[in-house]
């Protein structure tokens, strides 16, 4: 991996780490997750195949030391982990050449999806280790749906931001666009 995407990478999850520590709570202390979405750019963009788990285990724990949930730590871990290796290679499988859906659509569906499954992991790993009575489809209804959504439109703004500041900077090459005779 080059060392200007490990900087990319570690500039995106900074950015993450802010907008998940000065997020504040909703429901039991729970918050919406805006790190995935700086996970989520960083490997459309700029995550390889022998940098992922290398996000995904920063990202875990920067996840685990801002979270405002009570012993949310080891499934703050859990769920980021998981999600960033699932999330990586359902990217690199759909968006690859196997498919025709361009990157950018398959980049806005894995958003909606890698926050749902994210807040799934998180909230059934949290329910089991701390034998919480919480009812888990209602905290997946009242919090991990609308926050699917949310990140789902931040991932559909910020793909062209992102693709155009690194195609321009020549961080990443895109194909050219073909031409209209």
């Amino acid at each position: 991996m080059k060392l200007k995407n490990l900087v990319i990478i570690a500039v995106f999850l900074a950015i993450g780490t802010v907008l998940h520590a000065f997020m504040p709570p909703i429901l039991f202390g729970m918050k919406p997750d805006l790190m995935l979405v700086m996970i989520f750019l960083s490997l459309f963009f700029f995550a390889d195949k022998k940098s992922f788990l290398a996000v995904g285990l920063a990202a875990a724990i920067l996840g685990a030391l801002t979270t405002s949930m009570p012993a949310g730590q080891i499934p703050s871990v859990i769920d980021k982990f998981t999600t960033t290796v699932v999330v990586f290679l359902a990217f690199k499988l759909i968006a690859g050449n196997r498919t025709r859906l361009p990157k950018y659509i398959t980049g806005i569906i894995l958003g909606f999806f890698g926050t749902a499954i994210s807040g799934a992991l998180f909230l059934g790993s949290m329910i089991l280790l701390m034998n919480a009575p919480l009812s888990f489809t209602t905290l997946y209804l009242a919090l991990v749906l609308p926050t699917a959504v949310f990140n789902t439109v931040c991932v559909a703004v910020l793909y062209p931001i992102v693709e155009k500041i690194a195609a321009r900077s020549g961080f990443i090459h895109t194909a050219p666009k073909p031409s209209v005779r």
